[in-house]
């Protein structure tokens, strides 16, 4: 009987193993993970969960007897630690696994801040997973004060979870602006402000120089010489892919573990998908962190892995929460040379007091992307017209009262 493992236990993991059976596959399968937890929603752990507003419980993906009810072995709490591709064995918790196909999912782990800047420091903490949520959740108490390196979407969530919780939060950002990578300036200035209405003070422009403390971290030391005050710091400065297996049994990487169009890695056999994956999308090579992509790719891997021959298309989508406000995100801006920005209605300004909004990317006459504020119209009209591909008149964005007749 066939035997399919997979390494990797979180949204990836879960999706491509519950796939498999659905589309058939009637041998063996064996999810790995190293963390105790069954596989869980990420997404919650910087909002909800941080908040204390939902339990652990209402995180996993599937429910507790899903898995053995499919037949699928989970070995939780266990970290490989080898692959032999040529003789396709796996060691795993002092057992030798025989595969016939093997899937990496194993995303992405946090940047960490090196010792020799207080990363060792007490009271520094990642935002990544569900023990780290639990190893903080304790500090956030009224009056504390957090500073969070990093000024993405995870810092920021993290912020706006703080704020509401009555502590002092500083966000240090060295890029110019916060949100540098992801978003436009527009975007960027919308999120500053609604930060600011909350009492979260931004820094942007200037790096963390170290943390400064004797065992645990009790300040921040900017490039600038100030230094800010720190009951606790969350560092938020990205991640990176997990490849250390995939390099181990000989998979070429490329901005994480480098598949063609249908999943499969440089090794036969082996495949990946999800954050820890990189694949072909048109003239270029995507890793795409998000739930969306996670789900889509690993599905389209576990078909692929039954001999489907379906490549592989993305469509791209985020969200955030912050405050009061959802953010969605369709496409992917990167290449634009014109922003049009919306309030609530055509010609109105946007702005955190103006109720929903919108930013759109435009290359030329085409739509790249747009950022929906709290404005579930502008994210179904931007996601329509993006996967039409149709050439669109930016002009037309600012004046027309409602988005829907774009899609006449």
């Amino acid at each position: 009987m066939a035997h399919f493992v997979v390494v990797g236990a979180g949204q990836a993991g879960a999706t491509l193993v519950a796939r498999l059976r659905s589309a058939g596959f009637d041998g063996e399968i064996t999810l790995i993970g190293e963390e105790n937890s069954p596989p869980y929603q990420r997404p919650p752990l910087s909002k909800a969960y941080l908040l204390g507003e939902i339990e652990a419980s209402r995180l996993w993906l599937r429910a507790p007897d899903f898995f053995r009810d499919n037949r699928i072995t989970l070995r939780l709490g266990q970290r490989v630690a080898s692959v032999d591709a040529e003789a396709h064995i796996l060691t795993v918790g002092g057992d030798r696994l025989r595969f016939d196909q093997l899937a990496f999912t194993t995303g992405a782990a946090p940047r960490r801040l090196p010792a020799t800047v207080g990363g060792d420091l007490s009271g520094v903490y990642t935002l990544r997973g569900l023990d780290d949520v639990n190893a903080m959740r304790h500090r956030f108490v009224a009056g504390q004060r957090l500073v969070i390196v990093g000024g993405g979407y995870i810092g920021l969530e993290a912020a706006a979870v703080a704020a509401k919780r009555g502590l002092a939060v500083t966000v240090v950002e060295m890029a110019p602006r916060i949100l540098h990578r992801v978003a436009a300036p527009e975007t960027s200035d919308y999120f500053r402000a609604l930060h600011a209405a909350h009492g979260v003070r931004i820094v942007e422009g200037v790096g963390l120089d170290r943390l400064v403390g004797d065992g645990a971290v009790r300040a921040a030391r900017l490039t600038d010489g100030e230094e800010v005050p720190a009951d606790f710091v969350i560092v938020g400065i990205g991640v990176l892919p997990a490849t250390e297996l995939a390099v181990q049994a000989g998979c070429v990487i490329e901005n994480g573990i480098r598949t063609d169009a249908f999943g499969e890695t440089s090794v036969p056999h082996l495949w990946a998908a999800g954050d820890c994956a990189s694949f072909p999308h048109g003239a270029i090579r995507l890793r795409l962190e998000s739930v969306g992509n996670a789900v889509a790719h690993a599905e389209t891997v576990a078909e692929n892995m039954l001999g489907a021959g379906k490549a592989y298309r993305p469509k791209p989508w985020f969200w955030s929460d912050q405050y009061d406000r959802k953010l969605q995100i369709a496409g992917l801006g990167a290449g634009y040379d014109r922003i049009v920005t919306r309030g609530s209605a055509a010609g109105k300004e946007m702005g955190p007091e103006s109720g929903p909004a919108s930013v759109w990317y435009f290359a030329g006459s085409r739509l790249l992307a747009v950022d929906a504020i709290n404005d579930a119209r502008a994210y179904m009209v931007g996601t329509r017209l993006i996967e039409a591909g149709k050439p669109a008149d930016p002009a037309r964005f600012e004046t027309i009262e409602d988005l829907r007749q774009l899609l006449a």
